[in-house]
């Protein structure tokens, strides 16, 4: 059985209550394949700052509350480690590209090899 055009042009994403202790609950999604790669396309800039990166990635993937790149690294600045950790940690796992080294997961999406 063919698949259908239509079907398989619409959005498809898994979303994710992830609770931050003491904080309250905010909602993620998986990145799409797109996304996946204008992030690697960021990181792999010689000049590219990790924190741009990271609230590139988090404003992507953030429901709700949506947030900015700029809102994103406001809240780095204030935020223990581990509460931004989780939810990259949760992003990756939903995407497909948890468990690969970070900067190899950006490289080449699941099912493809390393370039």
């Amino acid at each position: 059985m063919a698949i259908d055009k239509a079907a398989l042009l619409q959005p498809r994403l898994t979303e994710q209550d992830v609770e931050l202790p003491g904080l309250g609950t905010v909602r993620i999604r998986a990145l799409t394949r797109a996304e996946v790669l204008r992030i690697s396309k960021a990181m792999s800039d010689s000049k590219a700052n990790p924190a741009d990166v990271e609230a590139l990635s988090l404003s992507t993937a953030l429901v709700d509350p949506e947030l900015t790149e700029d809102e994103v690294r406001q809240w780095a600045l204030v935020a223990p480690f581990g509460e931004i950790e989780t939810l990259n940690l949760a992003i990756n796992e939903l995407s497909g590209i948890a468990g690969r080294a970070d900067k190899e997961a950006y490289k080449s999406p699941p099912g493809e090899s390393g370039s």
